[in-house]
């Protein structure tokens, strides 16, 4: 299984819980796509959030997105990790 950061802009003003809702929504139905979502972080002042994934592609992770509601931006592979 490969590793995907995934990226979500316009998010500004995002707060705690609704960072909590979205990786819920993702985490509710991630396994129809065989995804695994890890981690969410956001930033409140640029409305960036960033995800961490396991996947078997970046369609499967964006696929997940867009049924949550939140399309993700940009969907990179993380090949290598320390």
């Amino acid at each position: 299984m490969s590793q995907f950061m995934d990226v979500h802009h316009g998010m500004k003003g995002i707060t705690a819980d609704d960072l909590k809702q979205a990786h819920q929504a993702d985490l509710a139905i991630e396994k129809e796509e065989g995804v695994h979502f890890q981690k969410a972080w956001a930033d409140p002042e640029s409305g960036t959030v960033y995800c961490l994934s396991e996947a078997p592609s970046a369609d499967a992770v964006q696929r997940i997105h867009e049924r949550a509601g939140h399309r993700a931006d940009e969907v990179h592979a993380v090949p290598l990790t320390v």
